[in-house]
């Protein structure tokens, strides 16, 4: 395990060498984007109103303080279930250029071929700590789609330090969730198969 400072804007040849189970620190952009606002740029074919190309996506439902004005504060930004963004993410790094997808929880084979054929990374936030992360967002720059609620909005936000995240699917297309489930498949068995042995004497 090896850790990483990346700041955006981020090449293909900055994260080439990350692998799963690495440790990321990211500065610089990071926008909200979850569910509505993927299907609006898959399904429905629209542009994405921010550009996040070499940036950083953020799978969450943040709730954020209005000051008026436009200027807003981030009180809790954890990370929401990625896989509700399995359908649509592959697409969705192709037309975008995102290169950083941060969520919590795996996501499966069609993410796998998105950052694998894009170069880029999907990244897991650890969950129960949305108000330590708001803490790392040092300012909202913008936010727009503001019709679909606060949850669904794309808040731009500069952060510093955010993280740790670790790396679920790097860019060679391995999948930390899918590899973990198939070497605790192999320990299960191997604990059945000894406990087995020892109250096979139960009637």
């Amino acid at each position: 395990m090896r850790e990483y400072h990346l700041k955006t804007p981020v090449s293909a040849e900055d994260i080439k060498d990350i692998r799963i189970g690495d440790i990321v620190y990211l500065e610089g952009t990071l926008v909200t984007c979850r569910d509505v606002a993927h299907r609006r740029v898959v399904e429905e074919g629209r542009p994405l109103p921010v550009d996040v190309k070499d940036k950083a996506i953020l799978h969450a439902g943040p709730i954020v303080k209005d000051h008026g004005n436009n200027e807003y504060e981030m009180i809790s930004v954890g990370p929401t279930t990625s896989m509700r963004m399995e359908k649509f993410e592959e697409e969705f790094i192709k037309e975008t250029g995102v290169r950083l997808i941060v969520g919590k929880g795996g996501m499966g084979p069609g993410t796998v071929k998105g950052c694998k054929e894009n170069k880029a990374l999907h990244l897991v936030y650890p969950a129960g700590n949305a108000v330590y992360a708001a803490e790392k967002v040092e300012r909202i720059v913008d936010a727009q789609w503001k019709d679909l609620g606060m949850p669904e909005t794309l808040w731009v936000n500069e952060v510093k330090n955010y993280g740790p995240l670790i790396v679920s699917i790097d860019t060679e297309g391995s999948n930390l969730f899918e590899n973990n489930k198939v070497e605790f498949n192999r320990r299960k068995e191997e604990e059945i198969e000894r406990i087995s042995k020892q109250v096979g004497f139960i009637k």
